[in-house]
């Protein structure tokens, strides 16, 4: 029998894997509206999204709604996206960004909740974690992940990470900007 999204939400704050989190009143985070029709699957929310309960919350979250040419008010009001990210807590800081998401997350997880969400037509792969798990069969590269998104459509669309952390890897392939978002673009402006 198929689980509602609250009983679901339930279940994921009572998973034991979860405890750490659930004892510091720190909540799951995505959002996954019945009637959403563009899915976006990020790694997992950072500190500040976290801190404030609002996913893509961040000059990231900025840098994509740019991307996706959408304003703040139809990317967090319209109930047209979905944003669930390989994991739904901050998973802390490592060396060099923040540490992945946790292994076994998404398999756990996405499934169930995805059960629940019949109108997506893209579901928007941002960086290597979310193309590895939705795209098993790809081998390639997140560079050249994106730049063949072509194959991946109509149901994905893989992008880089919008992070200010990519702004040398955007400088040194301006097609990125040039070819894919203009796509990006015209896609969600078709689905909205």
């Amino acid at each position: 029998m198929m689980q509602t999204l609250e009983q679901i939400k339930t279940a994921i704050i009572s998973d034991p894997e979860n405890a750490s989190f659930t004892s510091r009143g720190i909540k799951p985070l995505f959002s996954a509206p019945p009637i959403a029709r563009i899915n976006i699957v990020g790694q997992a929310p950072g500190l500040k999204a976290e801190q404030t309960r609002l996913y893509w919350n961040d000059k990231s979250g900025d840098r994509l709604r740019e991307w996706l040419g959408v304003d703040r008010e139809t990317f967090y009001h319209s109930d047209l996206f979905a944003v669930i990210p390989m994991d739904f807590y901050y998973p802390g800081k490592g060396k060099s960004g923040d540490l992945p998401p946790r292994k076994g997350f998404a398999e756990k997880w996405h499934p169930q909740i995805l059960a629940n969400l019949p109108n997506i037509e893209l579901t928007i792969l941002i960086g290597q974690y979310a193309q590895k798990y939705y795209l098993p069969h790809n081998t390639l590269n997140v560079t050249d992940t994106v730049k063949n998104y072509h194959e991946f459509l109509p149901h994905f669309l893989p992008l880089v990470h919008p992070s200010p952390r990519n702004q040398l890897w955007l400088k040194k392939n301006p097609w990125f900007e040039k070819d894919v978002i203009p796509i990006l673009q015209q896609l969600i402006k078709e689905i909205l």
